[in-house]
């Protein structure tokens, strides 16, 4: 691996990282010279991403369940036995849930949808942030949205989630602040991945309308994003929130 890469010599993990947005963001980690571990909880999945990937030596997987604390503490052990260590992870694990009006959403609907996209930033922060600060280095980046900023209608539970993640970001970057880890977080608009297909045609077409761009991010715009969020060049920056919705956001 050449000198100039950006990440040589460090060790990520990125839940969700068998598909989509997760799977990108392992790509552009490997490219710039990190070794990966890939979680997930679908063992399938994460065969195929593995080959996809192609980089052996490089990419470790274990199945995990980011809304267990035991699960999340194993998927840390199985990457410090792997690796030796972790210096970045991505929080990036989510599902969009079923849309609906607050009132008739159910609340086995509500607790699934906040567990995994909040609920377990919290278990995965909390089970790999003694592993940065033993090493005295860390990057974490979590996967937001801005749903988390202005609210998407017929997903309150989704919106709320994310503006808990913003809320992390900022707890967590203040309390490591002196402690040469950093955490940041993205907040999309709509990137083109598998979850659209979770949602409505209507609720699709709802997020597009609000783009000035006119189109869906990409995977690949995304994972450069977070691969500097990931570097040493983010160095000043913590409890930050990037934007990454073609001209939605206006805050």
């Amino acid at each position: 691996m050449p000198s100039s890469s950006p990440l040589q010599n460090r060790v990520g993990i990125v839940t969700g990282g068998a598909r989509g947005i997760g799977q990108a963001i392992a790509a552009r980690l490997l490219r710039d010279g990190a070794s990966v571990c890939l979680w997930d909880i679908d063992d399938a999945a994460l065969a195929e991403a593995c080959a996809v990937l192609d980089s052996p030596g490089r990419v470790a997987t274990a199945k995990v369940d980011v809304t267990r604390a035991d699960s999340v503490e194993a998927g840390v052990q199985a990457a410090v036995a792997a690796f030796g260590k972790i210096d970045l992870l991505v929080n990036n694990a989510g599902i969009a849930g079923a849309n609906a009006r607050l009132w008739e959403t159910t609340p086995e609907e509500w607790r699934r949808v906040v567990e995994i996209n909040l609920n377990g930033p919290f278990l995965c922060c909390r089970a790999v942030v003694p592993q940065m600060l033993r090493n005295g280095y860390g990057r974490i980046v979590n996967i937001a949205s801005i749903a988390g900023k202005e609210g998407n209608p017929n997903a309150a539970h989704y919106s709320a989630s994310k503006a808990g993640v913003i809320g992390l970001t900022k707890s967590l970057g203040k309390e490591l602040a002196t402690s040469n880890i950093v955490v940041n977080c993205i907040t999309p608009a709509v990137i083109e991945t598998d979850i659209l297909r979770q949602l409505t045609q209507q609720h699709v077409d709802y997020m597009l309308s609000k783009i000035p761009m006119g189109r869906f991010g990409r995977k690949e715009e995304a994972a450069a994003l977070v691969a500097w969020l990931c570097s040493e060049d983010c160095s000043f920056t913590t409890g930050a929130v990037f934007d990454l919705s073609g001209g939605r956001a206006t805050y």
